[in-house]
């Protein structure tokens, strides 16, 4: 089964993680995280799988995470209420995601997407 690459095609990020993938020939899907928001349960297994706080999965450079004033609001937040915010809106959460039986990356770190794409 292809990688799914969850991202926005206006974000330099995403399209650099792009071009990694295509350089080195791994094949993935691409989906698009406007339009197909990651929902509540999917968002709860990748977060279990990759093992990393809920917090990271927050687009903390976005405009919506500013205009919402998010770095005050998410320490109060429980598990569940920030669940439900990444699910609300697509921009709220970090991209790309790259998601696959066995890997969950979340932001595009080439020396880390090496380590776990190509050992």
């Amino acid at each position: 089964m292809n990688p799914i690459l969850i991202c926005y095609d206006k974000c330099s990020t995403c399209q650099k993680a792009r071009k990694w993938l295509d350089a080195n020939g791994i094949s993935y899907t691409a989906r698009p995280i406007k339009e197909q928001n990651p929902t509540q349960e999917e968002l709860t297994a990748w977060q279990k799988q990759s093992g990393l706080p809920l917090k990271r999965f927050f687009n903390t450079s976005g405009m919506l995470y500013r205009q919402m004033e998010l770095t005050q609001r998410l320490p109060q937040m429980n598990d569940g209420e920030m669940l439900s915010l990444l699910a609300s809106d697509g921009m709220l959460v970090k991209r790309p995601l790259l998601i696959s039986e066995n890997i969950v990356l979340v932001g595009f770190k080439k020396t880390e997407w090496q380590q776990a794409l190509l050992g």
